[in-house]
C-alpha cells in the first residue's frame, strides 16, 4: 500500500483529563514548563528585536537567574513574604521569585538565640521571622526543583560573602571600605518599640531608640518599617574576629542637629502651636510644626 504522508502542523493539545464531577481539569503549568516554553512562541515584533517581556520570558530569566546563583554563588535579592512551619517543624522564612518559591529554613536565614528564656526554639525562631516580613534580604540558591518551583536558599551564605568583601575589602587606595565615621547606606531588617535591627552588608545591628533621630520618639514602629533603606554612620567597629564582628550605627548622627537651626526661627516671650505627643510624671512633650520637640513642666504645687 502507499505510504501516507501526514501534513505537519502545530501540535494539537490533549483534552485534560476530566475529575470526577466531570469537568474538564484545566492544566496547571510548571515554573520549568512556562521558561521552556518562552522559546517556542512566535511573536510578531515592532522593531527587530522583542522588547517587550512576556511571563515565559520572566520564567525562563528567573530560572537562569537561581541556577547561576546554585552554581557560582550569586547573590540574589528578595523580600521575605511570608512563615511557614509548626511547632515541630523549622520555621522557613518565604522569598517569591515570580513563579518560584524560595524557602530559607531559620537556620539559614538569622542568627540563632542563645537564650530562649523558656520558651520553645521553633516558636521564638517563627517570631523572629514574623517580625523581619517585608525585609529585604540577600540569599544565595543551595538547591532547586525546576518542576515543583521550589527553592532552598540560604541568607547566612550571603551574608557572610557581603562581611568578607565590605569589611575586609579594600579600595583602590588600600583603604578599608567601611571603617568608624563612614556614612552608608543600610537596609532596616526588623523593629520592635525601642529600636530597629539594620544590616550593614551582611552585618545585623541594633539601632537604639535615641540613635534613630533627633526627634523625641517613643514607638519606633511608628516612624520605621522593615524593607525601608536608611543611611548610618560607623560609631563603633571591631574585625578582629571575622566571626564576630562588633559594629555600633547611629542613624542620627548622619546629618547634623536639626534643632540647631529651627531654634533661630523661635523666640523667648513668643506663642507657637503644637501637639501634645508625650505625657509623663514631669511634664508634656509638645511637638512644634517646625520639627521641634520641647518640654512643658507641670507648674510646682506647693
Amino acid at each position: 500500500e502507499p505510504e501516507v504522508k501526514r501534513k505537519r502542523g502545530r501540535p494539537r493539545k490533549t483534552a485534560a483529563p476530566a475529575d470526577e464531577s466531570g469537568s474538564e481539569a484545566k492544566e496547571v503549568m510548571t515554573p520549568q514548563a512556562m521558561a521552556m516554553a518562552a522559546d517556542e512562541q512566535d511573536i510578531l515584533t515592532i522593531e527587530s528585536t522583542r522588547t517587550v517581556e512576556t511571563e515565559a520570558d520572566k520564567a525562563k530569566n528567573n530560572l537562569l537567574d537561581l541556577m547561576e546563583s546554585l552554581r557560582s554563588k550569586r547573590i540574589l535579592t528578595g523580600m521575605i513574604q511570608g512563615v511557614e512551619g509548626n511547632p515541630d517543624s523549622e520555621p522557613r522564612a518565604v522569598v517569591y521569585r515570580g513563579e518560584f518559591k524560595i524557602l530559607i529554613p531559620a537556620s539559614l536565614c538569622i542568627e540563632r538565640p542563645t537564650d530562649f528564656r523558656g520558651m520553645k526554639p521553633n516558636d521564638v525562631l517563627k517570631y523572629q521571622i514574623t517580625k523581619r516580613l517585608g525585609a529585604e534580604i540577600e540569599y544565595i540558591v543551595k538547591g532547586i526543583d525546576p518542576e515543583s518551583g521550589v527553592v532552598v536558599a540560604s541568607r547566612m551564605d550571603a551574608m557572610a560573602i557581603r562581611r568578607r568583601q565590605f569589611y575586609y575589602g579594600k579600595d583602590r587606595d588600600g583603604n578599608n571600605l567601611i571603617y568608624e565615621g563612614c556614612i552608608a547606606e543600610a537596609r532596616i531588617i526588623c523593629v520592635i518599640r525601642t529600636g530597629a535591627f539594620i544590616e550593614l552588608f551582611g552585618q545585623e545591628c541594633f539601632v537604639p531608640l535615641q540613635e534613630l533621630g533627633y526627634q523625641r520618639m517613643v514607638d519606633a514602629m511608628r516612624h520605621f518599617a522593615p524593607g525601608q533603606r536608611i543611611l548610618v554612620k560607623v560609631l563603633r567597629l571591631d574585625r578582629t574576629d571575622p566571626d564576630h564582628i562588633k559594629i555600633e550605627l547611629s542613624a542620627k548622627q548622619v546629618s547634623a542637629n536639626p534643632y540647631e537651626k529651627v531654634m533661630q526661627k523661635h523666640a523667648v516671650g513668643n506663642h507657637y502651636v503644637g501637639t501634645v505627643s508625650v505625657i509623663h510624671l514631669g511634664g508634656i512633650w509638645v511637638s512644634l510644626d517646625s520639627g521641634l520637640d520641647c518640654l512643658c513642666n507641670f507648674p510646682v504645687q506647693g
